[in-house]
């Protein structure tokens, strides 16, 4: 039955989108991996389990149980989906999608996660909110918890609160990470650089190094944290106003402002190593 009604419900939609009842606005052409709004790939196509309702005086189409927005390569699965339209030029164009519980957009290559979306059709944009923020390419992970944005445009997610990136097995946090992607040879996104804003970490194989902000380049695998910069190493520990960390060989370098200022300076915590045979309360003698 419930085969039946998917398709009896498909077929309705399908006839509505693609005969021109409802359209989806095109942007720029370009390949992009959550390519929702992308052109080239036709109308968009609503299917689920319980059925479509069309509320026309609200315009606004509702489908429930196991519901599925497609276009091209992209999707977005939920347990109800509301798609959004209005009148242009005699036909009624969708222009936001909204997804509610058990929100997953998926493309081949990548997949984002969360409890609501609302997908801005116009401006390419969309914004995942709930537990269990997730936005993974077959290289990188990034997760949040108060939410995270993908920009198909300018191929850019954006992480805040308690936002974590994980690329190979370098990982970065910050209040806000902002992943910058390029075009793959086969359109996927390939990490250009992640940007971090406000309590920014990066640990490596010795050191853990803390900064107000941060920008991680990884053609280089150099990260540059500026800001009330410490490096950690085991009990020592640097202060200073800007540290660059080459994650590839692990060293951290520590530098102040430069201003001549006399104020921005380097300084460290230095702890000398314990020697037990030496440690006070014992003699050379052994008395």
């Amino acid at each position: 039955m419930i085969a039946v009604a998917r398709f009896a419900v498909r077929r309705f939609l399908m006839a509505t989108v693609f005969g021109g009842a409802l359209l989806v606005p095109s942007v720029a052409a370009y390949a992009d991996p959550l390519g929702l709004a992308q052109s080239g790939s036709g109308g968009l196509e609503v299917e689920s389990d319980n059925g479509i309702e069309w509320r026309r005086n609200e315009q606004v189409l509702i489908a429930r149980g196991n519901a599925v927005a497609k276009r091209g390569n992209s999707r977005v699965d939920a347990d109800e989906l509301r798609a959004l339209y209005r009148d242009r030029d005699g036909q009624s164009e969708i222009y936001r999608i909204i997804a509610t519980g058990n929100v997953k957009l998926s493309s081949e290559t990548d997949v984002a996660t969360g409890d609501q979306a609302i997908y801005d059709i116009d401006d390419a944009v969309v914004v995942l909110t709930g537990k269990d923020l997730r936005y993974k390419t077959p290289n990188e992970t990034l997760t949040a918890e108060e939410s995270l944005e993908y920009w198909e445009t300018e191929r850019m997610a954006v992480a805040r609160g308690n936002a974590v990136a994980v690329a190979d097995d370098r990982t970065l946090r910050g209040d806000v990470l902002t992943a910058r992607f390029e075009a793959g040879k086969n359109g996927e996104n390939e990490l250009s650089r992640i940007d971090g804003d406000g309590n920014v970490t990066i640990r490596t194989s010795t050191d853990f190094v803390v900064g107000n902000q941060g920008v991680y380049d990884a053609k280089t695998g150099i990260a540059t944290l500026v800001g009330s910069v410490k490096i950690t190493r085991g009990e020592n520990q640097l202060n200073g106003d800007r540290a660059v960390v080459d994650l590839n060989t692990g060293v951290s370098r520590l530098t102040a402002s430069g201003n001549g200022d006399g104020k921005s300076r380097v300084r460290g915590l230095l702890v000398p190593e314990k020697d037990d045979e030496n440690s006070p309360g014992q003699s050379g003698n052994g008395n």
